[in-house]
């Protein structure tokens, strides 16, 4: 049987048939060094991360967020346009950036203002934040916070579009970073108006979050002292 011509051994560094030069592996040199590792990007949730947005923001942005409740409006099949809601967009735009205002602070300028103290007594806080209630108990160790700055901690969280879990957890974290306690115990109570208005619609449903650091949550008897102080 006749055998046809043999093909031709292709040259180092033709094209494959997809137009791209072919990979020749036996002369690849292997790089075993190991690849440096991406760094991770800072926590969503630090206490400490830069302020998000400006008062110069909000007046730039302040025609787009109205715009949008006006888009809100129209779907809704009313017209933004009739007397009456002629001002509606732009007032429902500067009540949301009220709202969510802890955009604009940072617990950094609060941190600024902590004070110096020797008690070995913890402050216990209840702050009736409407739909929310926030208690807050710290052990401190030499530095305390006054009332007034645990309560804008509490605003500066509470004010940003937030589920109640994180905002428990954030003010805590917030509280230890700032005054390095021996322990924080923070207990919110809320109401949600998904429960009241919509959905099940129970007028006395509440949601209790909790978060205990340090001593609170490793010393049974002063966690029950604390909770003790709540249900007082």
């Amino acid at each position: 049987m006749e055998k046809g011509p043999v093909p031709a051994e292709k040259p180092r560094g033709t094209r494959c048939t997809n137009g791209f030069p072919e990979r020749d592996s036996s002369s690849r040199p292997v790089d075993k060094r190991p690849r440096p590792e991406a760094k991770s990007a800072p926590p969503a949730d630090g206490w400490k991360e830069g302020r998000p947005r400006s008062e110069e923001d909000n007046e730039l942005n302040l025609p787009n967020l109205a715009a949008a409740y006006s888009s809100i409006l129209r779907s809704l099949g009313e017209d933004p346009q009739r007397q009456g809601l002629l001002k509606t967009p732009w007032r429902a735009a500067t009540a949301m950036q009220f709202f969510t205002k802890g955009y604009q602070e940072t617990i950094s300028e609060v941190e600024d203002h902590r004070e110096l103290e020797k008690c070995c007594v913890f402050m216990l806080l209840k702050i009736p934040f409407s739909p929310l209630k926030v208690h807050i108990g710290y052990l401190p160790n030499k530095q305390v916070l006054g009332l007034s700055k645990l309560a804008r901690i509490v605003e500066i969280y509470s004010r940003r579009l937030q589920v109640q879990e994180r905002l428990t957890k954030q003010i805590a974290i917030a509280i230890t970073e700032a005054l390095r306690p021996a322990g924080v115990g923070v207990v919110i109570e809320a109401t949600h108006m998904c429960m009241v208005m919509r959905g099940v619609q129970k007028m006395n449903s509440k949601t209790v979050t909790s978060t205990m650091l340090g001593v609170f949550r490793e010393d049974p008897k002063t966690r029950e002292e604390f909770l003790t102080l709540i249900r007082s």
